[in-house]
């Protein structure tokens, strides 16, 4: 038994998504929760750059003892998951693999939207991964910048949030793709607005629940798994204490929780 805790990490509050799924998967685990929401969003900054936030936020929960950590946000996955298993003898994970394999599975059409930040779309990490798996399946990409400010200003459910996606879903339904991959931690926030804008026929791929149980299979194999009866308990922390994460972090988890700020130019 490795009772040392899980890291998750994210730009801000969207890979609360996937902290969700491993509380599910993994109930008996500690975790420890970063969100960068003083430097939110990613998707516009360069790779460098955010290979720069993704080592300072990896730095940080290394301070926390962790056994594992989870890069729960898709533009960090795609321009920073390859250098950070490279540089930390730490089992290392992101989300785009899981997404990738859940969509392959899920289309009947072989047609897939993928929305995401810019970074993520540009990088083509989902293209190539769901390649892997079917080279016969089209992937369409569609970058939704608005997306993660209207969630982190929960706006989530609002008329502001269904016109976006109007303008924003309208190329992947000419399409006529019959799967849409979540392909940024914030936006299963936004699954109902989605949802009800492209209709039931498109299935909508959330890779956190895959990503958890990646997550879970990694533990057994390397005999990391904390058996002990007990809930786990998790903490949060942040770059820059926001009054909107709390509130929103409480409803979308159903728990109170207490944050806690990080100067992480300092790691």
């Amino acid at each position: 038994m490795d009772k040392r805790g899980i890291g998750v990490f994210d730009s801000g509050l969207g890979g609360l998504t996937v902290l969700k799924e491993i509380k599910k998967i993994l109930p008996n685990e500690d975790l420890v929760y970063f969100g960068d929401t003083a430097r939110v969003p990613y998707g516009p900054r360069s790779k460098e750059t955010i290979m720069k936030y993704t080592f300072q936020a990896i730095n940080f929960l290394l301070t926390k003892d962790v056994k594992a950590i989870v890069i729960a946000c898709n533009t960090a996955t795609a321009r920073s998951l390859v250098e950070a298993q490279e540089k930390y003898d730490i089992p290392i994970i992101g989300v785009i693999e899981a997404g990738a394999r859940t969509a392959a599975a899920s289309t009947k059409n072989g047609k897939v939207g993928i929305i995401g930040t810019e970074g993520t779309i540009k990088s083509k990490a989902y293209n190539t991964e769901i390649k892997k798996i079917d080279k016969r399946i089209k992937v369409y990409g569609k970058a939704c910048s608005l997306f993660v400010p209207i969630v982190e200003e929960g706006w989530a459910n609002t008329e502001v949030a269904r016109l976006t996606a109007k303008e924003y879903l309208r190329d992947l339904e000419e399409k006529g793709v019959d799967s849409i991959v979540l392909g940024c931690t914030h936006y299963p926030l936004l699954k109902r607005t989605i949802g009800e804008e492209v209709g039931m026929e498109v299935k909508l791929v959330n890779p956190a629940r895959e990503t958890a149980i990646d997550l879970k299979n990694i533990l057994i194999e390397r005999n990391l798994l904390n058996t002990k009866e007990e809930l786990g308990e998790c903490k949060y922390f942040v770059s820059d204490i926001n009054v909107k994460f709390p509130s929103i972090a409480r409803e979308f988890l159903k728990t109170k929780i207490e944050v806690e700020k990080v100067e992480i130019q300092r790691y």
